[in-house]
């Protein structure tokens, strides 16, 4: 056991009496060591419950024969720094993430690991790490929050951030709004639509990593606990068998998961954080393998924010093992890949089915043909940009408009609110990317005030910054290269002209070469005084294209 180096031999007394001082009995020490990383914290809803859930995986671990030790990991909540300062460090957050859980795993010397995330970079944080370390892990999520309910039908947090932008246009009075907020999460867990925190929970099911259940039962229920158990017991049974992360996350683990992506109509962030992961795992995944895949599989999810549907009807309707069970009729899985479960995909599938055929449409009914999310390329995005094509309106498949520039969010926002965009502009926001922000900033604010006034049929968004998965509507992000790398988003003026083709996953500037040229010559990036661990992102991190992660 790698954790013989701690407690064998005589010469490890001074290790022995230092465990003991915690209490441990000769009898535990002797045991595996099973690290419980746990992000609980009194700040977000989705982890506001997460005690409960690391003491049933301990249960599990006791249960097996070994001796879990828990220990605390930082965490952000997205929705909470939304649309300030703080959505700068919520992205560079998932590299302090990964690098704090192996510092505290290398030095202690764990058999095995057992990951709690929930929200937002928790989860791509928690995976990185354990395809670094890979030593015998198992991933089980705080789960999803439950819908609201307003006057009768259901809501989640976009329907607050919507609700802001429906006052400002005069079709909600603020004493509604004030309703709203205080009945559209209702409790703990990750907000209940196919946002960043479940799209992730999600696909780290689809990927192997997280037993069935793990990105639909929701957070409130036993069930939810009791899967908690289970993972603490699974993980004895992995490390018995030697079965390691890297053994589960292979490159064809990481093709089912993006299949399920595009099944679920997943948020963008996915196409940031899972080539993140799979780089720790060695493998490269282009741009262009989520456009394949997006070919092959259709969008049969319709959940919020593109569709009416939550988190618990997914988990009504059989969850992700039922979504799976689905795509196989397509041949599109590689059903002989190993899970934690300690069997196969095709193995676990057997006892899946689908419930629900309007929550998981069958194939020749699906919402649409394509994927979930598309990866434009063009002028304005040589190196790419990604969209959710599931929650654009048809009208906005094609577009040209006139560009409105704005240099940061904020910006941009106070002109939205007061009514300064109209029909057929195209509102660009640059100098939010990984070095420009720094950090990437979620957009949400922006894309929800122009959805709640009414404009997502004739307004699109661009920028080198991202969208939450709460986002709907022809918001078009990570356009690489980013501006602060002198991208061609550094180079747009007001009043040019953009097209913006979907379909053929084309993203242009309509400016001739030799005016862009000259633009150019007289293009300096802005200064900005930067300090503290933002200094550090804005210098390490590689482009959206790569993931986001740091430079080696």
């Amino acid at each position: 056991m790698r954790s013989d180096q701690t407690k064998k031999a005589i010469e490890k007394a001074p290790h022995r009496s230092l465990l003991k001082a915690n209490g441990f009995t000769d009898e535990e020490i002797g045991r595996p060591f099973v690290g419980i990383v746990n992000s609980a914290n009194e700040i977000i809803p989705g982890h506001i419950h997460l005690q409960s859930v690391a003491d049933a995986v301990k249960a599990g671990v006791r249960v097996a024969g070994g001796t879990p030790m828990e220990f605390p990991v930082i965490s952000i909540c997205d929705g909470i720094a939304m649309n300030h300062a703080g959505m700068h460090y919520s992205l560079p957050s998932r590299e302090i993430i990964a690098d704090s859980i192996e510092l505290v795993a290398m030095a202690h010397a764990f058999d095995a690991l057992v990951f709690i995330p929930n929200c937002d970079k928790v989860v791509p944080g928690m995976l990185m790490a354990a395809l670094r370390l890979n030593v015998p892990s198992v991933v089980v999520s705080g789960g999803p929050m439950l819908a609201g309910t307003h006057r009768g039908r259901p809501v989640d947090l976009i329907s607050v951030f919507e609700g802001v932008g429906r006052v400002k246009a005069g079709t909600m009075e603020p004493s509604e709004l004030a309703e709203l907020e205080g009945c559209a999460c209702p409790g703990a867990g990750s907000c209940s639509g196919m946002f960043t925190a479940n799209s992730m929970n999600c696909l780290t099911e689809a990927l192997g990593l997280g037993l069935p259940g793990n990105g639909t039962i929701p957070a409130v229920f036993a069930e939810r606990i009791r899967l908690a158990k289970t993972a603490g017991m699974k993980v004895m049974e992995l490390l018995k068998r030697n079965i390691r992360p890297r053994d589960i996350a292979t490159k064809a683990a990481f093709d089912n998961a993006m299949a399920v992506d595009m099944a679920l109509g997943c948020s963008t962030n996915t196409v940031l954080h899972v080539p993140a992961v799979a780089y720790e795992a060695g493998i490269e995944l282009d741009l262009d393998d989520f456009n394949t895949m997006s070919e092959r599989v259709p969008h049969l999810c319709s959940l919020s924010p593109a569709g009416p549907h939550h988190i618990e009807d997914l988990y009504r309707a059989g969850g992700i093992q039922a979504v799976m069970k689905r795509l196989t009729e397509l041949k599109v899985l590689h059903t002989g890949v190993m899970t934690v479960t300690g069997r196969t995909l095709r193995e676990n599938l057997k006892t899946a089915s689908v419930m629900d055929d309007e929550v998981i449409r069958p194939i020749k009914k699906a919402h649409h043909r394509q994927g979930g999310i598309a990866i434009l390329r063009g002028s304005l995005a040589p190196d790419g940009a990604v969209v959710k094509q599931s929650g654009v309106l048809p009208e906005m498949m094609k577009r040209t408009g006139i560009a409105r520039v704005f240099d940061s969010e904020e910006n941009a926002v106070k002109v939205i609110l007061a009514g300064g965009i109209t029909k057929g502009d195209i509102v660009v926001i640059r100098y939010e990317g990984p070095k420009g922000g720094p950090g990437m900033r979620e957009m949400l604010t922006p894309t929800s005030a122009i959805a709640g006034m009414g404009l997502d049929k004739d307004v699109a968004l661009i920028t080198d910054g991202r969208f939450s998965g709460g986002t709907r509507g022809a918001a078009i992000g990570h356009c690489s290269p980013e501006a602060a790398a002198g991208g061609p988003i550094a180079l747009v003026e007001e009043g040019d002209r953009i097209r913006i083709d979907i379909p053929k996953r084309r993203l242009d500037l309509l400016v001739p070469d030799k005016v862009l040229a000259e633009r150019r010559a007289a293009w300096k990036p802005p200064k900005r005084k930067l300090t503290g661990v933002l200094k550090r992102y804005a210098r390490m991190s590689l482009s959206a294209d790569k993931g986001a992660r740091y430079e080696d």
